[in-house]
């Protein structure tokens, strides 16, 4: 499995964490709703790294491959969080990789200084903050830069992307459920369970939703 690294750091990739706009729904989850007939996105939980006017972009949480981290990026398998294994973030570019780690204190850090996004600088070398304690990594750096630092560590095979206002229309059409993530999602080491779980915490009519039966003919 031969991946190509996608630095967030470089030229090569959009700046998908400079954006602040209040409207903007970077660092949030898209739950799946029950009724989304797409099985890329079947019951797929995804964190969103990037949306603004000009788009969407984002990795699914929920779908490990059997492919382990060492087996393609063996420099950052120590690091990886478990199960230790390549996620499939999308069904774009699935010949890129993409790395999402938690480094803790560092939600703390952007609250006690006013900052709800993701434009703060102040973490280790490496990481980019897209929101809270949740950051891209840049797969070309040394690991040792990080390895004091990263609570957790996810890596992506392809993400899941959208054009200007195609997110929007899902929305609109009740393809996704819009929840807060926390840092605990990106390091979860049961995904499988991920889409009931964060379905769960919810303090609304969402939590029902958990209980819906992936086979809909059973309920």
């Amino acid at each position: 499995m031969g991946l190509v690294f996608h630095s967030p750091f470089g030229a090569n990739m959009r700046d998908h964490v400079s954006m602040t706009e209040v409207s903007s729904l970077t660092g949030r989850l898209l739950v799946a709703t029950p009724a989304l007939a797409d099985p890329n996105f079947d019951r797929a939980v995804v964190l969103l790294l990037d949306h603004d006017e000009e788009g969407s972009l984002g990795v699914v949480l929920n779908r490990p491959t059997p492919v382990g981290v060492g087996d393609i990026l063996e420099s950052w398998a120590a690091l990886a969080g478990e199960p230790g294994v390549v996620f499939q973030g999308g069904p774009v570019s699935l010949d890129s990789a993409l790395g999402v780690a938690v480094v803790p204190g560092e939600a703390g850090r952007a609250s006690e200084a006013g900052r709800v996004s993701s434009r703060t600088e102040d973490g280790p070398l490496g990481w980019r903050r897209v929101h809270g304690a949740i950051g891209l990594v840049d797969l070309e750096a040394p690991p040792e830069l990080l390895a004091a630092a990263v609570g957790s560590l996810r890596i992506f095979a392809g993400y899941a992307g959208w054009g200007p206002g195609q997110l929007e229309d899902e929305l609109s059409e009740g393809a996704w459920y819009v929840v807060e993530s926390e840092p605990g999602d990106v390091s979860s080491p049961a995904p499988e369970r991920l889409w009931r779980a964060v379905l769960r915490r919810q303090r609304s009519e969402l939590a029902m939703v958990a209980t819906y039966p992936d086979d809909p003919s059973l309920n």
